[in-house]
């Protein structure tokens, strides 16, 4: 992720604290501020007059203009030290970020708000297919976990279909937004072994505004013009979404483990589904229900199967060669042992040793 031997390379982690202990304490707190936030996201969107590409640009827009004075001021060390590689794949977190919003928003206009918020989330389906791809082998509970989560995923979209065809075309943009989340994560989780939460968002998220302002202006959506309490629920979207929301996902992640967190971020689907039933009056279907329930079980079962796998190390015939040297090692000096998970998946995303430079 960094030039060779940068400061950022080298400067210890912080270790995730035992549980119990009030470190542990705080992150499973602010793991709830965040799940309540991303809650709010698809209400919040639903419910303001506003172009969809609009509403992406300027949540990213404003995000950047609250971490601004704190990361070019206060961490501006940090950025100069994050080095072309980590520079370079934030800026790619952040392109791809963008269309994942750039897909998902205009689904809520088309299909319910629970049935977008469940397909957006099987971001965890999508990461451990791409996983799969790049030579690490799930295990067999994944791939029970993924067919169940496709099955519920079916439902869903039969259900969309029998009542509005136009619902489809939502439900197929909610579940690519899904993939490209997918492809967002396992960027971020690899620039995050050097670089601290306030440097990569900072980038990214400028990356993601500048990405989105140029969609709405090739595509023609007012930037502007909007009544107060639009602005105001941009605002609101800014703040609870993008700051309570995803930076926070961020940052609790060194101390949960992805696992945690990926399960945790599961919750968005029925806290948005319940938030738009009492804002917004849109209760889906009855046989929307037992879908959202299958997909849950589903996306449990995947993670389910990568956290009994955080202790097993792989055997060498199973081993990826390329990834083999990478996993045969403990948990390196900067990632602390509590967080294997982490250093494991960074290992099944990594380039090979011998062509990548150290960190």
């Amino acid at each position: 992720m960094t030039a060779p031997q940068s400061a950022a390379a080298t400067r210890p982690t912080a270790a995730a604290a035992p549980p119990g202990t009030p470190g542990r304490s705080l992150d499973f707190t602010l793991l709830a501020v965040a799940i309540a936030g991303v809650s709010m996201s698809a209400p919040l969107i639903a419910a303001t007059a506003a172009p969809a590409l609009a509403i992406a640009f300027w949540r990213n827009a404003m995000a950047v203009g609250v971490l601004s004075p704190v990361a070019l001021w206060r961490h501006r060390g940090e950025l100069r030290r994050m080095g072309r590689r980590a520079l370079l794949l934030s800026g790619c977190a952040g392109l791809v970020l963008a269309l994942h919003f750039g897909l998902w928003l205009p689904s809520l206009g088309m299909t319910s708000v629970a049935t977008s918020t469940a397909l957006v989330t099987t971001t965890p389906m999508w990461t451990t297919l791409i996983l799969r791809l790049r030579g690490h082998r799930p295990p067999r509970l994944v791939w029970a976990g993924t067919t169940l989560a496709v099955a519920g995923v079916l439902i869903l979209t039969g259900i969309d279909l029998s009542t509005d065809p136009r619902a489809l075309i939502g439900d197929g943009l909610a579940l690519a937004a899904g993939m490209a989340a997918a492809g967002y994560m396992l960027l971020g989780s690899e620039v995050r072994r050097t670089a601290s939460t306030t440097a990569y968002t900072f980038v990214c998220y400028s990356t993601t505004a500048v990405a989105l302002l140029a969609a709405c202006l090739v595509s023609g959506s007012a930037l502007a013009g909007y009544d107060g309490g639009t602005w105001l629920k941009i605002a609101a979207l800014t703040v609870v979404a993008q700051l309570l929301g995803h930076s926070l996902f961020n940052r609790v992640v060194r101390g949960l483990g992805p696992s945690t967190v990926s399960t945790a971020i599961l919750l968005e689907t029925p806290g948005a589904a319940l938030i738009a039933a009492l804002w917004l009056g849109q209760t889906p279907p009855a046989a929307a229900y037992p879908a959202l329930a299958v997909i849950l079980a589903g996306l449990a079962l995947v993670i389910l199967a990568d956290r009994r796998g955080d202790g097993a190390a792989a055997t060498p015939a199973e081993a990826p060669a390329e990834v083999a040297p990478v996993q045969a090692e403990a948990a390196p000096a900067e990632i602390p042992p509590v967080q294997a998970d982490i250093a494991r998946t960074q290992a099944d995303i990594a380039p090979a040793p011998a062509s990548r430079p150290p960190a």
